[in-house]
């Protein structure tokens, strides 16, 4: 009997030892486990968040950074803790309502209208936004075809939205609801960003209400160290559904990464652009992070050195405010008072390399988006990028294609000499144009060689030889020359168009669509159809340089890793044409572009007075186009290349209703100055030494 008792005691021991091994266990794994040691919470969540990975730098040729990353929070909402706190639609009134009285945005993808009458707004997102709308609908089981206003109550019912909520106020919360919703029934959607680029005091406002859920996180957003070449740079910003369609297929890409969206950012976005790394965070119920870990280590985007040197780029947009602005302050009945826009761009000879490329007017990308309205408005367009899309008659700048179609077409030679006559009358009465010196003094250049005609842009000579020459060689001249054709520049660029047959059809209908040899004529001086940007008459001007060879034009130097340690690739020149000039043609149109900012026994170069006594050589052209209207002012164009034996850069200048070419040059001064260091240099001889 002792012996049965003493057994009946060790088991009710042993079963009380197991149920006390059991507690304490199911004890451990709750406050030890599954809190990571966290004694203050019993319930945790582990949750995968995507880390954004730093974009890449873009700096100008000289290694000084133009736009950066500057360091920012977001403000995220875990939706495993926000919906396992008690009240969980009280706590998301309290922060829509705090964001309306702080008139903060924040971000959210319900498609339908925030205030009353609601309506749908899935074409303005992206397919994937929108195939997430129906799976969030038949996760519901409702129709595709419900309506937005019934949509909305079936919402605030399933919700459970107080009844005193306004409806206005029961979407915003609803809006929160879904994004939360939908990061539950979608595992590849990341953490729901709800306020990106936190400001201290949006930060104050948000963070005192005590959101459950609501998380704090270190981020990135693009800043700009420069006020220059907002017209090149660009901006970034978020996909829009065409371009998800472009990327979704690309794995270093989320719904919601940001891209360029214009300018040298979208340009090189292959480059700039970074891997998005994977974190794995523990959170416990309130919120607070216990543990983290990177699954997946961010990978921040390489870094773009282009060609712009942005010291030079500086000289070419104060020169263009100065210029501009100054004509601006003329009489009424002075030529270029009513001055509009202009434009610079300038190539490294020797690469296609764009070493300016300057639009004014301008405006500030630092304050692009919040000022858009108003620089939207603002006169003479801002946001215009006269510089590849503004295409303007050349004039007299075209004319060494036609001394070199001349010359080709064996209708003159350097040394031929046309007597200027004032007045061009060979197919008068109906058709009579004149020498603008005969226009302005009646007075006429008497004889000239083609290189004295371009030195004084006499305008008869050039009627002349028009008449004389084919349009077949002076088109496929201009053609070789890169004029009307792509520079193959990365950003978007109008192609313009020379003046022919086959673009006067596209122009024009009718009688009017024929072509005259008026056409041909005015043609010869760069008017009729010829339009070109100022980046194809710089392209043009490289060619002329090189004797006929013409360089894809690039903004790209090279690219190198995260940290600059590694050269990733670098830039190569590419010949986009090759025009064979003969050295007649060669000498004739080089010497008449020294002529220009020279002075013979003769005349004085149209752009002498600006480079008179400069320590180096420019082979220049001025020009003066029709700006389509009699009363207005005339545009004015100005190309050079320097030195002029061993050219090293090419520059193109424009003015809307500037109203001479020769009001250009001292901008084109201002940017070889810089270019070449003078003034920092002591005497000529010295200067020369440096530059050869």
């Amino acid at each position: 009997m002792e012996r049965v008792t003493r057994s009946r005691v060790w088991i009710i021991v042993a079963a009380f030892t197991l149920l006390l091994l059991f507690f304490a266990f199911k004890l451990y794994d709750l406050q030890i486990v599954q809190t990571g040691g966290n004694k203050d919470n019993t319930t945790t969540f582990t949750t995968r968040t995507r880390v954004k990975a730093a974009r890449g730098d873009i700096l100008d040729t000289n290694g000084n950074v133009l736009v950066r990353n500057r360091a920012s929070y977001d403000m995220t909402i875990n939706h495993y803790v926000m919906l396992t706190a008690s009240g969980t639609n009280n706590y998301l009134y309290k922060l829509v309502n705090r964001c309306q009285e702080a008139n903060i945005e924040y971000t959210e993808h319900f498609p339908i209208s925030m205030e009353r009458p609601f309506v749908y707004t899935l074409d303005e997102m992206n397919s994937s936004w929108q195939r997430y709308f129906q799976v969030y609908l038949n996760d519901k089981g409702w129709d595709s075809d419900i309506t937005a206003p019934h949509l909305i109550q079936r919402l605030r019912e399933h919700y459970k939205i107080p009844a005193e909520w306004t409806e206005e106020q029961a979407r915003r919360v609803i809006g929160i609801r879904y994004e939360m919703d939908l990061r539950g029934k979608v595992g590849s959607l990341p953490l729901y960003v709800f306020l990106s680029d936190v400001s201290d005091e949006q930060l104050s406002a948000l963070v005192e209400l005590n959101i459950p859920g609501l998380m704090v996180e270190k981020s990135t957003v693009r800043e700009y160290s420069t006020k220059y070449a907002a017209h090149i740079l660009g901006f970034v910003g978020p996909m829009n559904a065409e371009q998800w369609e472009q990327y979704k297929e690309n794995k270093d890409y989320s719904m919601d990464s940001e891209i360029g969206q214009s300018g040298l950012e979208a340009a090189f976005e292959e480059y700039l652009h970074g891997v998005d790394g994977i974190r794995e965070d523990t959170v416990t119920s309130s919120g607070e992070r216990i543990k983290s870990e990177f699954i997946v280590e961010p990978k921040a985007g390489a870094n773009v050195e282009v060609a712009i040197d942005i010291n030079l780029q500086r000289a070419a947009e104060e020169g263009l405010d100065r210029v501009i602005t100054g004509l601006r302050q003329l009489e009424d009945e002075e030529d270029g008072h009513d001055a509009e826009g202009g434009a610079v761009v300038a190539i490294n000879v020797k690469t296609g390399q764009v070493l300016v490329c300057a639009s004014y007017p301008t405006y500030d990308l630092s304050t692009y988006f919040e000022k858009y309205e108003e620089t939207l408005e603002a006169p003479f367009d801002p946001l215009y990028n006269r510089a590849l899309l503004g295409i303007y008659p050349p004039g007299s700048t075209y004319k060494m294609s036609m001394v070199i179609a001349g010359i080709h077409a064996g209708k003159i030679t350097s040394a031929t000499e046309i007597v200027d006559k004032g007045r061009f009358t060979k197919y008068a009465p109906g058709f009579v144009v004149n020498c603008l010196r005969w226009s302005d003094k009646g007075l006429t250049h008497q004889s000239l060689t083609a290189a004295e005609a371009l030195q004084v842009s006499c305008n008869y000579f050039f009627y002349d030889l028009g008449d004389r020459i084919g349009l077949s060689i002076m088109d496929s001249t201009a053609k070789g020359l890169g004029l009307g054709e792509p520079t193959g520049i990365e950003l978007p660029e109008n192609t313009g168009h020379r003046a022919n047959e086959e673009t006067k059809r596209k122009l024009y209908s009718g009688d009017d669509a024929r072509w005259y040899q008026a056409d041909q004529i005015t043609a010869a001086i760069g008017q009729s159809d010829n339009r070109f940007t100022p980046m194809q008459l710089c392209s043009y001007t490289m060619a002329l340089a090189n004797r006929g060879t013409r360089y894809k034009a690039t903004f790209l130097n090279r690219v190198v890793s995260d940290d600059y340690r590694s050269l990733l690739l670098q830039s190569e020149k590419t010949v986009l044409s090759t025009l064979e000039i003969s050295d007649d043609a060669y000498i004739a149109y080089k010497t008449g572009m020294e002529l220009v900012t020279a002075k013979t026994e003769d005349w004085s170069g149209t752009a002498y007075g600006t480079f008179k006594n400069y320590p180096i050589k420019v082979a220049a052209k001025t020009g003066t186009a029709q700006s389509g209207s009699k009363t207005a002012s005339d545009h004015g164009a100005f190309v050079c290349y320097a030195p002029a034996e061993d050219p090293q850069i090419a520059i193109a200048i424009y003015g809307e209703k500037a109203g001479h070419g020769s009001s250009l040059t001292t901008i084109a001064r201002d940017i070889l100055d810089v270019y070449f260091q003078v003034g920092q240099i002591g005497d000529v001889d010295t200067f020369e030494n440096a530059v050869s």
